[in-house]
């Protein structure tokens, strides 16, 4: 969505998507917002509630299912599962997508590695794609004027041009991008403390070949799953970059982690947008 600083100034409804890797600040612009009578949409949060919520308990249950106590609680209906999401506690989606490796150190095959992968890209694309009828729940059911769309991490990465269309159709994208010192400390973030990361096919394929080589490793099962995604996160930051821009040039405006990291209330916030836009035009 395109806009004037003016048009914006005199949008009654106002949807905005924030854009940009995990730890930019997006989660807390939106929770700011939220403050502020704005309906703050979780991409990641809809994945874990909807579309990954089987998937999540499914996986969850296996687990139990080889402890005899709570196997035996589990089949009589002794006791019942539930997943408890919050926008900031997102630990049951982490934990399915997994990480790929060793499984007597919690890694996963190739195969069900990749498998849960296509799972959560589905998911995100559904989720995306749910974006013009939550704002219209935001606005008719919960009363909302506003909206912010707290777009995950990977969106950059679906290779479905249709999804971000549909979301560019609904709302002004606003990506953030991180400074070059900010760059560094989300890296050193990610290496200090190795979290489950959705990949492209084509990139984890790529990037494993050279990881084995480099290492040389002949099998996925002698991975050291935290390894590889120290290994690996760098190399996915810096790919993630241009196709950031890339939706940015084409549907969005730009501002950096140096300009949101000095927001603090919803005026501030509005002033940011204006500045992006000026600065486009």
């Amino acid at each position: 969505m395109r806009l004037s600083a003016k048009e914006f100034r005199d949008w009654d409804n106002r949807c905005i998507t924030l854009l940009g890797m995990s730890g930019v600040g997006k989660t807390r612009l939106a929770m700011m917002l939220r403050r502020s009578h704005w309906f703050h949409f979780s991409g990641d949060y809809r994945i874990g509630t909807r579309y990954l919520d089987e998937a999540i308990l499914d996986n969850i249950k296996q687990k139990i299912m080889h402890i005899p106590f709570l196997r035996d609680l589990l089949r009589t209906d002794s006791i019942y599962i539930r997943n408890n999401l919050s926008v900031d506690n997102l630990k049951p989606v982490s934990s399915f997508l997994g990480k790929l490796g060793n499984p007597e150190h919690g890694g996963l095959g190739l195969a069900e590695f990749k498998y849960r992968q296509e799972l959560h890209r589905v998911a995100e694309i559904a989720a995306m794609r749910d974006v013009p009828e939550f704002i219209r729940k935001a606005q008719e059911i919960y009363g909302y004027p506003h909206f912010v769309n707290d777009a995950g991490g990977s969106v950059c990465e679906l290779d479905d041009p249709q999804t971000i269309d549909i979301v560019s159709k609904h709302t002004l994208v606003l990506y953030i991008q991180a400074t070059k010192s900010d760059e560094q400390a989300l890296i050193r973030r990610a290496v200090e403390d190795p979290k489950p990361l959705y990949y492209r096919e084509a990139f984890l394929d790529e990037q494993l070949a050279v990881y084995m080589a480099e290492k040389h490793i002949d099998y996925v099962a002698l991975i050291e799953p935290d390894d590889f995604v120290r290994w690996m996160f760098p190399r996915l930051f810096y790919s993630r970059i241009p196709r950031y821009e890339a939706i940015a040039r084409e549907h969005g405006y730009t501002v950096t982690t140096d300009e949101v990291a000095k927001v603090t209330d919803e005026s501030g916030f509005l002033r940011l947008i204006e500045t992006a836009l000026d600065r486009h035009a």
